[in-house]
């Protein structure tokens, strides 16, 4: 593609010259590090549940290079597309959110997969990008034309998709949908008092929760008392980084993944610390951490409303994901199951968070009429 010239007009060369390369580089060498340590973390989790060894690799190798064509693909869509992409999205994943609570298949006590084919299918992940561009859309309609009830329709969904959600449950995915709704809401102009409105209807959910969900309040109550216990995977988790140090132990050579449960998918951090080291570890949150940022910077240049509103939104939620992640497998709060982007294995993360991705690179490119050049790209 390095030999596509400016003056070339056709798709893959215009597409090249607008695209953010820097970002796209970043998310690929991300998903190449997280290929990586399923390889080496999933054996032994498959081995201990009596699948075969690379039964996780496999798969993970068949939705990897699905969801870097997906994200590659979205990533050439013009904003209007990205619109309606993400609105036919959103209604089919509402649909099998429907679906879910009568046909679902229940895992640990929460009913959120369909199966088909022999793959399950986790409807919600779906439903974070799109809800996202949605919502950008609704705010953005009322914002440049107020006869349209954009904010109305904002919330309305709102309440559709955290009820769906709530139902499965899934407490964790709810307060990631509404910390995107509210950014979203914020930068939209929400009023001071619906501001206070909002943050006290959150906190208001939060205690609700707790005193509605047992596992919620179970994971609360050891986190905020330590003489109680971490929790075994939390506990086993800084055991690894312990054990890890600055230099890790080697390839291979680390122990949690044969003793924890979600070694590949919610603790994948916990394998990279003990085997890796903590520079790679380092290494991973500084890759996250220029994505987020670097969105953020060329977005907020940008003319087009609902640009900005969806882009902010898109990276809010891959940022809050990798947050919570992290935080979680440090013990920095309660432990929430959250795939880290990109890195843990999860067939219906890694296509939906390519979805995201594959929008946000979509909506950042130099277009006409907005205030990126092409010649002073950030």
């Amino acid at each position: 593609m390095s030999t596509f010239t400016r003056t070339d007009t056709s798709v893959l060369s215009q597409w090249w010259w607008t695209i953010d390369r820097l970002t796209l580089v970043c998310v690929i060498i991300i998903a190449a590090l997280g290929a990586i340590l399923v390889l080496a973390a999933s054996p032994a989790v498959a081995d201990r549940i009596g699948l075969d060894s690379y039964h996780f690799v496999r798969r993970h190798f068949v939705f990897l290079p699905m969801a870097l064509i997906v994200m590659v693909g979205v990533s050439m869509l013009t904003p209007r597309s990205v619109r309606r992409l993400a609105l036919f999205v959103f209604v089919g994943s509402v649909l099998a959110m429907v679906a879910v609570l009568f046909l679902g298949v229940e895992t640990k006590g929460a009913t959120r997969w369909l199966s088909i084919a022999g793959f399950s299918l986790q409807p919600s992940e779906f439903i974070k990008p799109s809800f996202a561009v949605v919502a950008a859309w609704m705010f953005s309609a009322q914002k440049l034309d107020e006869d349209v009830p954009g904010y109305a329709i904002a919330i309305f969904l709102f309440v559709v998709v955290v009820g769906l959600l709530m139902l499965q449950p899934d407490f964790g995915m709810s307060i990631v949908v509404a910390c995107v709704w509210a950014v979203q809401f914020f930068i939209a102009g929400l009023p001071l008092v619906l501001v206070g409105a909002v943050a006290l209807l959150f906190i208001l959910g939060g205690f609700g929760a707790y005193l509605s969900f047992g596992h919620v309040r179970s994971r609360i109550d050891r986190f905020l008392d330590p003489a109680s216990g971490k929790g075994y995977q939390v506990e086993k988790s800084l055991d690894a980084f312990e054990n890890g140090g600055l230099f890790g132990r080697g390839p291979g050579e680390g122990r949690v993944k044969e003793v924890l449960p979600d070694a590949h998918t919610d603790f994948i951090l916990a394998v990279a610390g003990e085997e890796f080291s903590l520079l790679l570890c380092l290494l991973i949150v500084i890759l996250f951490g220029f994505v987020v940022l670097r969105g953020f910077a060329r977005v907020f240049k940008d003319s087009d409303f609902f640009v900005m509103v969806a882009v902010a939104g898109l990276l809010t939620q891959f940022a809050l994901q990798a947050i919570i992640n992290i935080a979680s497998t440090t013990n920095l709060i309660p432990p929430k199951g959250m795939t880290l982007p990109f890195i843990s294995y999860g067939g219906s993360s890694t296509l939906a968070l390519a979805l995201g991705m594959g929008m946000v690179l979509a909506l950042t490119r130099v277009r006409p009429g907005s205030q990126q050049l092409m010649g002073r790209r950030i």
